[in-house]
């Protein structure tokens, strides 16, 4: 810009605003925010189905009357579709094709009824094709993100499709009872994992192929078979280098648990796979791959559940410990985990640093029934809805370190159906650095209180005994005694260190002037352990009575403190307690 001679130079300054939708029988409305929210456009009309597309740069719901389109920035109306009946839709990942779905019915007039699922070309607003397909449990078609190829599973058999060209199946992938699969993320060339459940003692499998190589049995990349299966969960990474399978079974035949049985499996594509192996026993409640693709973790066992994040060879990286919690959330940079617990838990939150494990803060988010991350990596939004849960609905918009920058709770009367924010391209928002003070806010924070340990009635009006515990609480890795300030190393660098520490031992026995050193076998654990020699067996044979009559008062006089009746024998062995002292003490003297 040049200004009465002078050359002036400006940086043009892009902000960022994120869009949130919040559905609910008002209507549904887009905020504008965080941190400061501000509604943006209002729908008045009541939405059965609202979505964004996959840049985030569409916005498209249904009412019972019409589907819209528009244009998340400006709510410009790019395309309206008379279709009452609809209760779904999605966007294809370039926002080319939306695909609609309703109830599939049929009449007298109709037996074999209406194709219910339709593809409609954005551009055109014509229909490019209409599939029947009965079940809601994977009624969209899965694409590529380039849309290269879009994939259906149709009667045991995988239809691909190129180019969004539905006319005609490019490719068909046939495996008996095959009733799921995942597509890869990313480009060319697309992998795609599918699962058969087993069936008269066959076990049921998981296998990886890559697109167009069907052919053979050798065809696929990997494979891994397993029993205890009603049904499978499977997670690619972002890379689409890796799945995560976790199968499940209805019941559990030891009684163990009334969730059922799961085991986490880990398949590669270059042909690895494994059994997670995992500390405790009990279900798992959650699993959540990093975006950076080489770590994933897993919320397991009975509560109070641990936590655990694997590297991609299935070994532990670091152990949170145990608490309340159900679910792991990665921030969309994969720099902040959020380890919480929702549904029948009260809600704590735990927010961790991932690159130095540090915990950040431990916010409390009570009947929540939906957590998501803002794509900015920044904010966090939970919220209670119908039908989960019917009164208190409402939501929060939370800064990482605990604050609550924007509060709404729902009328009397009304609900809350879903909070959904408005997805941007990878790579929009940068990773930025972890702050550890709370973000300034009127609304304040919501830091959980230590809740005060649950005591017995038969415990209580005594005093605190370190005896009883209700259940065992184990702290984070790098919180447990003697791990402060240590550095946190692999198992095989400890073991190398192991080798060297015992070989410089080996130097200095070797060294020595003593008797040469034998070489003994470690006791067994259930040998009593050694006690010092008086000369005199029968002597030695009265202390270690006497010792081990002192030890079994010592027992009882916990159990008393702690609230145990006592019976009437073990009170008189108590009161022996002052003779049996005094009689070892004389041996010992005599000695």
């Amino acid at each position: 810009i040049r200004y009465h001679g002078l050359e002036m130079h400006y940086t043009e300054i892009h902000i960022m605003f994120v869009s949130v939708s919040i559905r609910g029988s008002d209507g549904t409305i887009l905020l504008r925010g965080p941190p400061n929210c501000e509604e943006f456009q209002t729908f008045q009309r009541w939405s059965r189905y609202v979505t964004f597309s996959k840049d985030g740069a569409l916005f498209g719901w249904c009412n019972g009357e019409k589907v819209n389109v528009v244009k998340s920035s400006t709510g410009e109306l790019l395309k309206s579709f008379d279709l009452p009946k609809t209760s779904m839709l999605e966007f294809s990942p370039l926002g080319k094709v939306l695909v609609t779905w309703k109830q599939y019915t049929k009449t007298q007039d109709n037996p074999q009824g209406e194709a219910n699922l339709q593809l409609w070309d954005l551009q055109t607003g014509d229909c490019i094709k209409t599939f029947y397909q009965k079940k809601v449990q994977g009624w969209c078609p899965s694409w590529a993100d380039d849309e290269s190829i879009a994939v259906r599973c149709v009667n045991n058999e995988l239809h691909f499709f190129e180019n969004n060209k539905f006319e005609t199946i490019a490719n068909k992938l046939h495996l008996q009872k095959v009733n799921e699969f995942a597509l890869s993320p990313g480009n060319n060339p697309s992998k795609v994992a599918v699962y058969v459940p087993g069936s008269k003692g066959a076990p049921s499998f998981v296998r990886l192929y890559q697109y167009p190589n069907f052919a053979g049995p050798t065809s696929a990349l990997a494979n891994k078979s397993f029993f205890k299966a009603d049904r499978v969960t499977m997670l690619w990474n972002k890379k689409g280098s890796a799945v995560l399978v976790t199968a499940s079974t209805e019941v559990d035949k030891t009684g163990a648990s009334y969730y059922g049985e799961q085991t986490l499996h880990y398949l590669a594509t270059n042909g690895e796979s494994a059994v997670v192996q995992l500390p405790k026993n009990g279900p798992i409640y959650d699993v959540s791959w990093s975006p950076n693709s080489s770590e994933f973790c897993v919320v397991y066992g009975f509560m109070p559940a641990k936590a655990t994040v694997f590297n991609l060879k299935c070994e532990s990286v670091f152990d949170f410990g145990t608490g309340p919690r159900n679910a792991a959330f990665y921030s969309p940079q994969g720099h902040i985990l959020v380890l919480a617990g929702f549904g029948n838990l009260r809600g704590q939150m735990e927010v961790w640093d991932v690159k130095k494990y540090r915990q950040v803060s431990k916010p409390q988010a009570a009947d929540t029934t939906h957590f998501s991350w803002c794509p900015d990596g920044e904010h966090i939004v939970t919220a209670t809805c119908s039908p989960r849960l019917r009164v208190s609905n409402g939501y929060k918009i939370w800064h990482y370190t605990g604050t609550v920058l924007y509060k709404e709770d729902t009328p009397a009367g009304k609900e809350l159906w879903e909070v959904l924010w408005q997805p941007f391209p990878a790579g929009t928002f940068p990773e930025k650095a972890v702050k550890y003070q709370a973000a300034s806010s009127e609304l304040g924070s919501t830091e959980a209180k230590p809740a005060q340990v649950y005591r017995p009635p038969a415990l209580r009006n005594k005093p605190e005994s370190s005896t009883y515990k209700l259940h065992e609480d184990e702290p984070p890795q790098n919180m447990k005694p003697g791990a402060a300030g240590e550095k946190q190393i692999s198992k095989a660098a400890l073991k190398n260190q192991r080798r060297r520490e015992a070989k410089k031992a080996a130097k200095q026995e070797n060294k020595s002037d003593e008797v040469p050193h034998l070489v003994l076998e470690p006791a067994p654990a259930s040998q009593a352990p050694v006690t010092s020699s008086h000369g005199d067996p029968e002597t030695d044979k009265k202390i270690k009575n006497l010792k081990k009559k002192l030890k079994a008062i010592e027992e009882l006089k916990e159990q008393q403190a702690a609230g145990k009746p006592l019976q009437k024998n073990q009170l008189e062995k108590m009161q022996k307690e002052a003779q049996l002292l005094k009689e070892l003490e004389e041996l010992e003297l005599e000695v």
